[in-house]
């Protein structure tokens, strides 16, 4: 479910911009992250780095699509969408607060968290998320500024790129534990 709340903003955002406006889109798009935020604030859960992020991302790129360039290309929009979204993820590593360690340790025990490749695995899967980001960018790029490729050559990367940042970020976990094995309980630093 989680997952799904993530990744909803941004398959709406998708959606509607092959069925309607940019800006309805863009602001659909945020109007959901606000959603999502509140739903995790009802349910205890704290307001999430890439969750403020998109709101910001998608109401900057509507208001500018809004008020400053109503013709931009669907590409110029999704390019400006994932580059700020690229932003937020890596901004997210530079300020040493990886967006995903917020959901892993909502997700996992106090045990596993204070295990030490716990947050060595949560850069590497954010790592993962900018890379999907800069493909995804590449792609919009191309549409831009190759023409005559076709929109779907975009959308396929873009399928693509996301996809793979969501098997990574089931795998590599999973990955590690077949690795490294769970620590035995004793191996643990106690706590008093």
């Amino acid at each position: 479910m989680t997952i799904f709340l993530i990744l909803a903003p941004y398959a709406a955002f998708s959606l509607l911009m092959l069925l309607s406006s940019a800006d309805v889109s863009l602001f659909t798009a945020a109007a959901i992250c606000l959603a999502v935020i509140a739903y995790d604030r009802v349910r205890g859960r704290s307001l999430k780095i890439l969750g403020a992020g998109s709101v910001v991302v998608f109401t900057a790129v509507g208001g500018y699509v809004t008020e400053i360039d109503p013709d931009l290309s669907i590409s110029g929009v999704k390019f400006a969408v994932d580059a700020g979204i690229f932003l937020v993820t890596l901004g997210s590593i530079v300020a040493r607060k990886p967006f995903t360690l917020q959901y892993a340790l909502e997700a996992v025990d106090a045990e596993t968290a204070k295990l030490p490749g716990f947050i060595k695995a949560n850069y590497i899967i954010t790592w993962a998320w900018v890379a999907s980001m800069l493909l995804m960018m590449a792609g919009n790029a191309a549409l831009i500024y190759v023409p005559g490729l076709p929109l779907w050559s975009g959308l396929l990367i873009a399928f693509a790129a996301r996809n793979s940042a969501v098997y990574f970020t089931k795998w590599y976990p999973e990955h590690r534990k077949a690795k490294y094995g769970t620590p035995p309980a004793n191996a643990l630093p106690e706590t008093h």
